[in-house]
């Protein structure tokens, strides 16, 4: 059995890259919304006496994946969105994975995500008087999500 403090701690401090057809497009910082779940479909069954509700599992619902990353001068993310916004014909979907690195960056996990585009892509706030961080946000919209074991 596995130590849950020892394996644990392989995920503090992780990386986060995205791949886009087995390309590495950029490295992240976090990500959200990396789930899946169904719509609950229920039916009843019985005669009058004893009347028993089933719920059976409906279609799969995917939530939209944000990533963020420091501001950097990289446009492969850019170049993706405008790619979608120049699009002459339906919508050019793409295949992607969200791959989780280890502190020692090895592998730990993988998001394969089927039939995916970029929906948003945003800037942080600017401000002269600030030292914040630039902050880049892309949201991807994607119609199936399969988390592969390394």
């Amino acid at each position: 059995m596995t130590d849950a403090k020892t394996h644990d701690a392989d995920f503090q401090g992780s990386f986060f890259a995205l791949e886009i057809d087995s390309l590495t497009l950029a490295w992240f910082t976090g990500a959200s919304g990396l789930s899946m779940e169904f719509d609950v479909t229920t039916f009843k069954e019985g005669n009058g006496k004893k009347v028993i509700e089933r719920k059976r599992a409906g279609k799969p619902k995917y939530s939209e994946v944000t990533l963020k990353r420091g501001f950097t001068t990289n446009t492969a993310v850019h170049d993706w969105f405008k790619e979608v916004v120049d699009a002459e014909k339906p919508t050019p979907y793409k295949t992607a994975s969200i791959v989780i690195y280890d502190r020692q960056q090895t592998e730990c996990a993988r998001f394969n995500l089927e039939g995916c585009w970029p929906s948003k892509l945003a800037i942080s706030d600017l401000s002269a008087g600030s030292d914040d961080v630039m902050v880049e946000t892309l949201t991807i919209q994607h119609e199936f999500l399969d988390w592969v074991k390394p």
